[in-house]
């Protein structure tokens, strides 16, 4: 051709089609081919056993092409054909071929008619061809037969129109001539991908099987239903002549003494038949690839760019390198820690943007759940007060102590409060240790490539965070134990004693609890409700007029003060607790007890629970066996309020000081030793935990998608290398201008007479037109404002020979006949 590069472009796209098929299409790449498509019978296997020279297609009734098969054709000196699928066999035997075909289908796609998509990737070397890749699709059918579904006609279209939408691929479109042009299945189905017609090529089959008296000089001459490439007439062999196995030269020879020796056709001749359409089809492909190169190379470098950072963790170590598993083995594990502590300490690049991960989950257990379960580390409040009370009792002894006993407030510390820390404690570490597996599953999944190394490197780690597990742990217990070994009442932080009776003295009481509640019973009918703002100390029960505390209504002492339930009103929505005097006093003004009404049942138990701090106890408690009662005189009562009151402020303290050591302990001795670990020993560990070569075994997962993306990686640099030789200075003839092709529009209200026959006026096409007409044009078709033929210009043939001048790749090797400017009556 004159151009190295250019001689160069059909075989790299086969190549780019065979590295890509390979791998199952994942490249993405629209590559230059041309497509086949026609009806059932139209002779589209026939063209194309013509390009090759031999018989090797199936044969036979109904659907025989159920599965694309992509034929590329490659010029050699030597004839052979090989498969993809089984690319180590050459086949010589062309008989062979056509079995192998016949296998390769039914073995997807069944033996009973059934289709697929898959595609069939067969390369035949040979003398006698010009570089060419086509696509041989499953004829359009109307009618399911055997196993086909009923919407086969429909599966088999979407299946065509795949491959022909795609703005790469030439359309061969194959019809037969004894078959009403307008009514083609093939030319329909371009139309809708290609309404242009810039990539449709016409093919008139079955030429010599017209009626008498009849032709397709019409078709052929670009005139009655014109496109924009024109067309080729072919006469391929009869069926008498495939059963009789006439040779396929022997057709050739006989299709060109036929060409020559028509009437109609020996004008053009030079324009017709298998060599010529071949020559059309090679050129028009390269000129096709041509054009496609610019947005061809932009694709093949996106496409590499893409995959630049999924090789690039096997561009280091290739297969057939000796120390590639000693290389992996150190890399890995070294990016195995960074994952790991990048994980743990947190790292700007990739953050997870919809969820808590690594180290923002050990935040949160620190410093939002694990003092969220010392808050939750409830006490039975009866039972406290009662047992700082025997404390009290049995501390004194036969004697009546006249002061409190700080004795009885370190029993009481030791026992209920620092032993109740250790269940929030240990749960604390066990959910830092659950996030920490999590972490190192997720770290260990760059390992998948090699499952042993993977499972091993998961195994020691885990195993050793277990082992700090246990350590952290006893540590931990030990602060407690720490804790509880001596009370240090002179905290700075610690209210003490003085502090305490002090406080009580000045402001009265301690404040156990501000709200606000409503007196049911107050008003004349005492049936009435009002609402206050209480205040409960550990002397008083006052009430006010609001919030602000300035206008006292009324303080009520505590002393000889009891609950009771009250049954909910009929009518009310709230719910009610009495106060009374044991010794049948008034309470308040004639009231024997005053009804307090809350909105909710929490509301009152909470409020239960704050008078019994105050040492106000529900009237049920009276009622005791012998042994569980016991005397709660005013001042026993005043002792345990204020032992009660020092325990809180002690929790207080321990509570501060463990939840600032807890996370410390658990950093120090879980965390950081474990990333240590995983810095300084997890090597050596897993030396010793099995050989090198058993460790570093890949997946075959693994080694397959290594394989395939190598092969693709250097496939794409070859091909941007061999694209990057190519001179796109090559002129080409441009695509001839747009013809009317409004016939192909409607076709069911308006019918088109057979070849040979002249075209009768008719009316107007519903529908937009492609290019606007003219009002009042008539003939079969008006005139567009640019002319389909352009006179005496060559156009979609020419006289010219299109190899006569090697530097010059015209894209259409042939002339355009003297055609009817529109308007002129023939």
């Amino acid at each position: 051709m004159g151009n190295r590069g250019m001689e160069e472009l059909i075989p790299l796209v086969n190549k780019l089609q065979d590295a890509f098929s390979s791998i199952g299409q994942s490249c993405h790449l629209d590559l230059p081919q041309i497509a086949v498509v026609g009806g059932q019978s139209a002779g589209k296997s026939s063209v194309l056993e013509n390009f090759v020279g031999r018989d090797f297609l199936p044969r036979g009734s109904g659907i025989v092409t159920r599965r694309p098969l992509i034929l590329q054709l490659i010029f050699s000196k030597t004839e052979y054909a090989e498969f993809l699928h089984c690319k180590s066999k050459k086949f010589t035997d062309f008989e062979e071929v056509r079995q192998e075909i016949e296998a390769e289908t039914d073995r997807v796609t069944g033996t009973n008619k059934g289709i697929s998509p898959v595609p069939i990737n067969l390369r035949v070397y040979s003398p006698h061809v010009l570089n060419l890749t086509l696509i041989d699709l499953p004829g359009i059918t109307k009618v399911p037969v055997g196993d086909q579904p009923p919407d086969i006609e429909y599966q088999i279209k979407d299946m065509i129109l795949q491959f022909i939408s795609r703005e790469s691929s030439l359309i061969l479109a194959v019809t037969p001539a004894n078959m009403d042009l307008a009514n083609s299945d093939a030319l329909k189905l371009a139309k809708e991908v290609d309404p242009q017609g810039l990539r449709t090529i016409g093919v008139i089959t079955k030429l010599d099987l017209m009626d008498e008296g009849t032709d397709a000089r019409d078709v052929l001459e670009n005139k009655l239903l014109p496109l924009r490439r024109g067309y080729i007439g072919v006469v391929n062999r009869s069926q008498k002549d495939i059963e009789g196995k006439k040779d396929i030269r022997a057709a050739l020879a006989a299709e060109r003494k036929f060409f020559l020796s028509h009437p109609a056709y020996r004008h053009m001749a030079d324009r017709m038949g298998t060599p010529h359409l071949q020559k059309t089809l090679n050129q028009q492909l390269t000129n096709h690839i041509r054009e496609s190169l610019p947005a061809l190379r932009s694709k093949l470098q996106s496409q590499l760019l893409s995959l630049e950072k999924e090789v690039e963790e096997y561009k280091n170590f290739r297969p057939d390198d000796p120390t590639r598993k000693t290389k992996a083995l150190l890399q890995m594990v070294q990016q195995f820690g960074v994952d790991f502590e990048k994980r743990i300490e947190g790292s700007g690049d990739q953050v997870d943007t919809l969820e808590l991960s690594g180290g923002a989950r050990i935040n949160r257990i620190f410093h939002e759940r694990f003092p969220f379960e010392l808050v939750k580390m409830e006490f039975d409040e009866k039972d406290l007060r009662r047992e700082i009370s025997y404390a009290i009792k049995n501390i004194h002894g036969v004697r009546t102590g006249l002061f409190t006993p700080d004795l009885a407030f370190e029993a009481i510390v030791k026992k209920q409060v620092i032993v109740k820390l250790k269940e929030p404690s240990l749960k604390c570490v066990d959910l830092v240790v659950s996030e920490l597996a999590t972490v190192i599953k997720k770290c260990a999944e760059k390992l998948s490539s090699y499952p042993r190394l993977r499972e091993e490197t998961e195994r020691i780690v885990t195993t050793y965070i277990r082992e700090r597990e246990g350590r952290t742990k006893d540590q931990i217990l030990l602060l407690i134990d720490i804790e509880q070994s001596y009370i240090n009442t002179n905290h700075e932080d610690f209210i003490g004693f003085a502090k305490y009776v002090l406080f009580r003295i000045v402001a009265g009481g301690a404040v156990i609890r501000r709200g606000w509640l409503t007196i049911n019973n107050i008003s004349l009918m005492k049936g009435g409700s009002k609402e206050y703002w209480f205040v409960l100390t550990a002397e008083s029960l006052s009430w006010y007029k609001d919030e602000e505390e300035k206008e006292k209504k009324y303080m009520l002492p505590l002393d000889n003060l009891k609950i009771r339930d009250v049954e909910k009103g009929f009518m009310s929505n709230k719910h009610v607790f009495a106060i009374f005097n044991t010794e049948q006093r008034n309470v308040y003004k004639d009231l024997r007890q005053i009804e307090l009404a809350c909105d909710s049942q929490e509301d009152v138990d909470s409020w239960k629970a704050s008078f019994l701090r105050a040492g106000v106890y529900p009237e049920k408690d009276q009622v005791r066996t012998q042994e569980n009662t016991f005397s709660m005189d005013p001042q026993l009562e005043r002792q345990v309020e204020t032992i009660r009151n020092l325990v809180d402020s002690y929790v207080a303290i321990i509570n501060k000081s463990i939840r600032d050591l807890m996370p410390k302990t658990i950093m120090h001795l879980m965390i950081n030793n474990t990333k240590a670990f995983i810095h300084h020993e997890l090597l050596a560990y897993l030396y010793s935990s099995a050989d090198q070569s058993s460790l570093m075994e890949e997946s075959a997962d693994q080694a397959q998608r290594r394989d395939d993306m190598l092969r693709m990686y250097h496939a794409l640099k070859e091909a941007l290398n061999i694209i990057g030789d190519i001179s796109t200075s090559t002129v080409s003839t441009p695509v001839p201008p747009p013809v009317d092709d409004t016939w192909l529009q409607s076709t069911s209200s308006h019918s088109v007479h057979p070849p040979g026959r002249p075209p009768a006026v008719r009316g107007p096409t519903p529908g937009p037109p492609l290019i606007p007409v003219p009002v009042g044009a008539a003939a079969s078709f008006s005139a567009p404002p640019i002319p389909s033929r352009p006179g005496p210009h060559p156009g979609v043939f020419a006289n010219n020979d299109p190899f006569s001048a090697p530097p010059q790749i015209p894209s259409r090797p042939a002339r355009i006949p003297p055609g009817i400017p529109p308007g002129v009556p023939r």
